[in-house]
Parts: C-alpha cells; sequence; structure tokens
C-alpha cells in the first residue's frame, strides 16, 4: 500500500480538524449531551469511518479494506472497554456530569497521541526486526488471559499512581467549575478536574499497550493502523453518554476482547513461525507449513466475538436484570451509581465548587 507523506499531511491535519471542531463546538461550553445529539454524531462518525473504509478497498485493494475493518471493529471494541474504564475514574473523582464531555475529550486526545506514538515505533520495529512479532504475540496472549480474568476491580482513581500525584501535588477537595488550577489565598492549587485528566491520561497509556500490538497483529500497514485508531476515537464521547446505561449490561465484554486478543496472538505468533528468523527456532529458517490466517477470517472472526459478546451479555442482564448491583467485570453497580449522584446532588450552578473528589 503506497501513501505519500502529501496523504500523511492531509490525513493528521483533517484528524486534528475534527477534534478542533468538537472541542468549540460541542464542549466548549459545558452541559450535558442528550440522548438525540449522542445518537446522531455517533452515526455520523461511525458512519464515515464505514465509508473511509470502503475508499480504501476501492482506491488500494479490498485486502487492506478487509485488514482495515478488522482493525476498526478491533479498536472500537477496546475503545468501549476503554470507556468502562473512563466511567470508573469519573465516578471515582465525582466529576460533575455537565464536566464529563471535557475530561473525555481530553483522555480522547491523549490516547490518540499515545497510539500515534506507540504507532510509530511499532511501524520501525516491524520494519527491522521481525522477531518483533513473537513479543506481540506473547503479549497479547498474556493480556487475553488478563482481560478474562483480572477485569476492572480496582478504581484507577485510588490506585498507586494517583496517591503520588496527590503527595506531590497541592489539591483542593472541591471542584471550581472546570478549571484545572485555582489561586486560593496566593497559593495555586490544582483541582479534582487536573487529577482526573491525569488519571484518565495513565489509564490511556495502559490501553495504547494493548490496542497497538492487536491490530499490528492484523495489518502492517502504518496508514491503516492510524485511520483505524483515529476513527475508533472519534465519537468515542457521543458514544459514552449514548450507552452508559447500556455498557453496565456488558457482562461478557471482558470475554470477548480476550478471545479477540487471543485470536490475534496466535495469528501473529503464526505469522512470526512463517517468516521465522530466529536461529534457535528451526535453525533461523521459515517454518511454511505454518498457516497464514487470511484477513477475511479475522474479519469474520472478530465480527462474530464482538457479537455474540453483546448478545450473551444482552440476554443475561435481561433475564436476571443488574439488580444485583454488580457490572459486569466486578465493579459494583450501587457503588458507581452512587458516586455519579453525588457528584451532582453537591454541584452549585453559580460555583460548582462543592462536588467532593474521591480521595
Amino acid at each position: 500500500m503506497q501513501v505519500t507523506p502529501l496523504v500523511w499531511i492531509i490525513t493528521i491535519a483533517v484528524t486534528i480538524l475534527f477534534f478542533v471542531y468538537e472541542f468549540f463546538a460541542h464542549v466548549r461550553k459545558p452541559h450535558e449531551p442528550s440522548i438525540a445529539e449522542s445518537a446522531r454524531w455517533s452515526a455520523f462518525y461511525i458512519g464515515l469511518a464505514l465509508l473511509f473504509g470502503v475508499g480504501i478497498g476501492m482506491v488500494s485493494g479490498w485486502t487492506f479494506g478487509g485488514e482495515y475493518f478488522a482493525g476498526y471493529l478491533t479498536e472500537k471494541a477496546l475503545s468501549v472497554d476503554n470507556l468502562f474504564v473512563f466511567l470508573i475514574v469519573m465516578a471515582g473523582f465525582a466529576v460533575p456530569r455537565k464536566y464529563q464531555q471535557k475530561v473525555l475529550m481530553v483522555g480522547i486526545i491523549i490516547a490518540l497521541i499515545l497510539r500515534g506514538g506507540f504507532i510509530a515505533i511499532g511501524a520501525t520495529l516491524i520494519e527491522n526486526f521481525s522477531w518483533v512479532f513473537y513479543i506481540f504475540g506473547a503479549l497479547l496472549l498474556f493480556l487475553a488471559y488478563r482481560q478474562a480474568f483480572g477485569g476492572h476491580d480496582s478504581n484507577p482513581a485510588d490506585g498507586r499512581f494517583m496517591k503520588f500525584v496527590r503527595r506531590v501535588l497541592p489539591v483542593t477537595p472541591d471542584y471550581h467549575r472546570d478549571r484545572l488550577t485555582v489561586n486560593l489565598g496566593g497559593k495555586r492549587f490544582v483541582t479534582p478536574m487536573l487529577l482526573t485528566i491525569i488519571a484518565i491520561g495513565f489509564v490511556d497509556l495502559i490501553f495504547a499497550v494493548d490496542s497497538i500490538p492487536a491490530i499490528y497483529g492484523l495489518t502492517s500497514e502504518a496508514y491503516i493502523v492510524f485511520t483505524a485508531n483515529a476513527f475508533a476515537l472519534m465519537g468515542l464521547r457521543q458514544l459514552f453518554f449514548l450507552i452508559g446505561g447500556l455498557l453496565e449490561r456488558l457482562v461478557y465484554l471482558a470475554q470477548g476482547l480476550a478471545v479477540i486478543l487471543a485470536f490475534i496472538g496466535v495469528k501473529l505468533v503464526f505469522h512470526a513461525l512463517h517468516v521465522n528468523e530466529v536461529s534457535f527456532i528451526n535453525g533461523g529458517q521459515p517454518l511454511l507449513w505454518v498457516p497464514e490466517i487470511p484477513i477475511w477470517f479475522s474479519l469474520l472472526f472478530i465480527a462474530a466475538a464482538i457479537l455474540v459478546a453483546t448478545g450473551a451479555s444482552l440476554a443475561k442482564t435481561r433475564r436476571g436484570g443488574v439488580g444485583d448491583g454488580v457490572l459486569g467485570d466486578g465493579v459494583s453497580h450501587d457503588r458507581t451509581s452512587a458516586a455519579y449522584q453525588d457528584a451532582d446532588a453537591g454541584v452549585d450552578e453559580d460555583t460548582d465548587s462543592t462536588a467532593r473528589s474521591r480521595r
């Protein structure tokens, strides 16, 4: 796939313009988006991503088009899991609802920047060291195990990293509108809003480690990796408000993602064996009998895994409801809901400075 520097520049510029527009049109003025607004923009961004994939297929061939769609589906599913952690972080810091858009926007931009860096590093490694496929494959198999059995049973807002940040930075106990810092008594303090953004940035760094090896298991084209990630992140803010309640019902999301990551991990190992150059494996010669999993099968497998996980989750929660008070991966529904209620209950419309952060 031939991608000229001009195409790269235009793609990155258009991506930046989308996020600039998002900020000034929707995020700059604090408000909680309606379901209708979130649905319209979610549909727009998903439709745009699908049209872009069709364009890649028509211009560069449907092998690359299939790689894009497989990568987009995988990144979108991982992004929904990312939303779940964002939900926990904002509940932990009791972020008022009308300021959650700003936190999400900053978190998504941080995620795109971090993934961009990982994409560049991954492309360089793959181009120069074929053995990196073994490392990526082993990493994905480990992450699949952790995804299936680890869950989100801890609150990033109370983790060691955030405790360290609180010791280093002077923090106000209250929100001051959506300001990140505030001057009180001649001394500069950071607000819980800044702590929330720091926590989400840290979470984004962890998720980038999951995300980039996964999509490089589906394509070696850095342009497809970048655009699939960019489109997966576009509209994620609106999707958060659109499916916020549905997130609590996706009780098998972690298991579905684990299956996808494990599949891509096996695919990477197979590919590594097929192009092997490691001296202690088959004398440094490729194992040509090892099958290469075609992209059409990968696309169908990933789509099926997402559909089965979603269908099984909705069927389970429809039968038993979510009244047991526990989210799919061990997080208390009552505790999370209470955090949101606390975030809104004490917020004064003029000062917005009475919503307590959870320290």
